[in-house]
């Protein structure tokens, strides 16, 4: 009987470390299905911040491309006049001779 009393007092012990076991586990993944969901909102926080950061960046991309075809075409019209000066010039020059 004293081996029965000894067996189940062990059980018994083993069963209580278990119930202690188990309810840290439960906490522990409670804690870490709130760090888990706190994580998320932030991946959500970050990629809408994403979005907005590339749409901006989009938007300067296409005012810098816009303002140099803008400068590209001013030089071109800047050159078409230099060469016709350049023209004028050479037909002045060659009229005399």
């Amino acid at each position: 009987m004293t081996d029965l009393g000894i067996s189940l007092s062990e059980i018994e012990l083993k069963i209580r470390k278990l119930v202690v076991l188990k309810d840290d586990l439960l906490a522990k993944n409670g804690e870490l299905v709130r760090s888990n969901e706190e994580l998320l909102r932030q991946v959500e926080q970050l990629n809408t911040e994403n979005a907005e950061l590339r749409e901006k960046l989009n938007k300067i991309v296409i005012v810098n491309a816009l303002g140099n075809e803008k400068e590209i075409e001013e030089g071109r019209t800047l050159i078409r006049s230099l060469v016709k000066e350049i023209d004028k010039s050479i037909a002045i020059l060659s009229a005399e001779h």
